[in-house]
C-alpha cells in the first residue's frame, strides 16, 4: 500500500526509476534529473476515429457518357423502326 505523505508516485521517462515526488510541484527524477513534465508521453495521443467515423459513404457509380449516347442512339433507331 502506498504511503499517502510521499505524494505520487512517478517511474521516470528517461531511465526508468521509481519514485515518489514528496507533493512538490515539479516532479523530476532523483536519479537523472529529468524533469517529469518534459515526458513524452504526456503528449496527447493522435485522435482515434471511431467506427461511425468509419463508416463508408455510398458511392454513385461511374457512368460512361459515351455508352449512355450510344444506347440513346439504338433506341432511337428501334423506335423509327417501329414506325414503319
Amino acid at each position: 500500500m502506498p504511503a499517502k505523505d510521499l505524494g505520487s508516485k512517478h517511474s521516470c521517462f528517461k531511465c526508468s526509476t521509481k519514485f515518489y515526488d514528496l507533493k512538490k510541484p515539479v516532479a523530476i527524477c532523483p536519479k537523472c534529473g529529468a524533469d517529469q513534465r518534459e515526458s513524452p508521453a504526456l503528449k496527447a495521443p493522435p485522435e482515434r476515429r471511431s467506427r461511425a467515423a468509419k463508416a463508408v459513404e455510398p458511392v454513385a457509380p461511374e457512368v460512361d457518357e459515351e455508352a449512355e449516347a450510344d444506347e440513346e442512339l439504338d433506341e432511337d433507331d428501334e423506335d423509327e423502326d417501329d414506325d414503319d
